[in-house]
């Protein structure tokens, strides 16, 4: 009797399994999001199970998926993750997972996504105060005057074109590294990194704009580097001089340069050419190409092309910064201008018919005295644009009585009527190699003042051509031929 009851219970309760309805697998789909084309993203699906898990599923549109991590066998819940890839084509695209149980009942979720084509423009609206990489292949539109403020740095990587919009007075776009900021520019003769206007249709790639000559200029402002390095200034105290840059208005305080640090780093800037700015921000006062204020000699500048520039080339405030390897073409100012006893070197350089000076070399302004070098240079001091009129710069050689300069080893040619070497007289001024590309008879006439030693009539070029070719606007325009 007791077996029979036993043999009952257990009937009944296995028939009462058998009865049991399971629901369904549920799945939730994770929210929409954008995928890159070509890119892959992993996608999350929850999911239940009442019966146990057995299998999973996926397909997918614009892109394929496969399963990453699937379920447990017999779970009643878990994660599945999903790694969907997208396709090159832009469009939306989907992702559907079907779960089944072990009573073969299915449930399924479809996730939706975005396929779109990777940015290649970014606006930058505001100043940078974390590290930022800039990309290689990227375009980056300065929208207004950008600080890399103190204990920053910036990293634009080889190949990246900056296009400043147009702006005058205080809204001119300027990229402006401050004292304690750091630049890391760091182009290649393959992938330099150029500066230059909105108004340019040039993109990553190109060194040649199909659209603007290479005497356009003015379009916006340029590329100022700021450090903690000592300047001679007006407010010279006898201990630590800061002054505001020029170019920048006295309202940011990240206009600030000078200090006592004359190892200050200020990152790296290679293989960089700077295009078509200058633009005025008030009465005679404009953005070089490249400004640096007060830079240090921890910093490296190498290989750097400027070409229209509506004010200098490149202007130097103190600082003990070294140059090398530098192209100044078609600027409307002065080529090479050193203020404030900037005190490193210049060396391998070539500067192209400005209209300014071709190099505007002045004393200090306060206490504090120190000189520096230019050398290995030639200068092209006349010569035709792209719509034939002829860009002549206004004299040779340009210095104060009181400036501290060694010139060394510099041809100057293409020389016009009137162009002289000014103040030979000036005490702290060497002159050593320097070749004027005249006759005997005609040097006289060149030179404001007795010829004084280490000037000569003829020479040949002096700077070494082959540092600029490939990845210059020069060489490309055919100008470095001869040179």
């Amino acid at each position: 009797m007791i077996t029979l009851i036993a043999s009952l219970a257990i009937f009944s309760s296995c028939k009462k399994d058998e009865d049991k309805t399971y629901k369904s697998p549920q799945v939730t789909a994770p929210a929409t999001q954008d995928v890159e084309a070509g890119a892959a993203v992993d996608m999350e699906f929850p999911y239940t199970s009442e019966a146990g898990f057995k299998s999973s599923t996926v397909s997918a549109t614009n892109g394929t998926a496969t399963i990453k991590t699937d379920g447990t066998a017999d779970a009643k819940s878990g994660t599945i993750v999903v790694t969907f890839t997208a396709s090159s084509n832009a469009g939306a695209g989907a992702v559907v997972l079907t779960v089944t149980d072990k009573e073969s009942q299915t449930g399924n979720a479809t996730a939706v996504l975005n396929v779109v084509l990777e940015q290649m423009t970014f606006y930058v609206s505001s100043n940078i105060t974390a590290n930022t990489t800039w990309e290689t292949g990227k375009v980056y539109i300065l929208q207004s005057r950008i600080a890399v403020v103190a204990n920053v740095t910036l990293t634009i990587e080889p190949g990246v074109v900056v296009k400043g919009e147009a702006g005058a007075g205080s809204n001119a776009t300027a990229l402006l590294i401050a004292r304690g900021g750091k630049i890391m520019a760091e182009g290649t003769a393959d992938q330099p990194i150029i500066f230059t206007s909105v108004a340019d249709e040039l993109m990553p790639g190109q060194i040649v704009s199909p659209n603007l000559s290479p005497e356009v200029n003015g379009l916006w402002g340029g590329v100022l580097i700021l450090g903690k390095a000592r300047i001679s200034a007006s407010n010279d105290n006898g201990d630590v001089s800061e002054v505001q840059i020029e170019g920048i208005p006295t309202s940011d305080p990240n206009g600030l340069y000078g200090g006592n640090d004359d190892n200050d780093n200020s990152g790296v800037f290679k293989y960089v050419s700077i295009r078509h700015g200058g633009t005025n921000i008030g009465s005679g006062n404009e953005i070089n190409g490249l400004s640096l204020g007060g830079v240090g000699s921890g910093t490296v500048i190498e290989n750097v092309e400027i070409v229209a520039n509506q004010d200098d080339g490149v202007e130097w405030y103190g600082g003990t910064v070294n140059v090398k390897n530098l192209i100044v073409w078609n600027v409307g100012d002065d080529g090479i201008d050193t203020d404030q006893s900037w005190s490193g070197t210049v060396d391998n350089f070539i500067v192209y018919t400005v209209t300014g000076h071709n190099f505007e070399l002045d004393g200090p302004e306060g206490t504090y005295a120190a000189g520096h070098n230019i050398q290995n240079g030639t200068v092209v001091a006349s010569g035709l644009d792209s719509d034939g009129v002829l860009r002549v710069s206004e004299d040779l050689i340009n210095v104060d009585n009181n400036s501290i300069v060694n010139l060394k080893n510099i041809f100057i040619t293409a020389i016009q009527a009137g162009q002289k070497i000014n103040r030979v007289t000036a005490a702290g001024v060497t002159f050593e190699g320097i070749e004027l590309d005249v006759t005997v008879d005609a040097l006289p006439g060149h030179v404001n003042g007795a010829v004084p030693a280490g000037v000569t009539a003829g020479g040949t070029s002096k700077a070494d051509a082959s540092k600029f070719t490939g990845w210059t606007w020069l060489d490309a325009d055919g100008k470095l031929a001869g040179l």
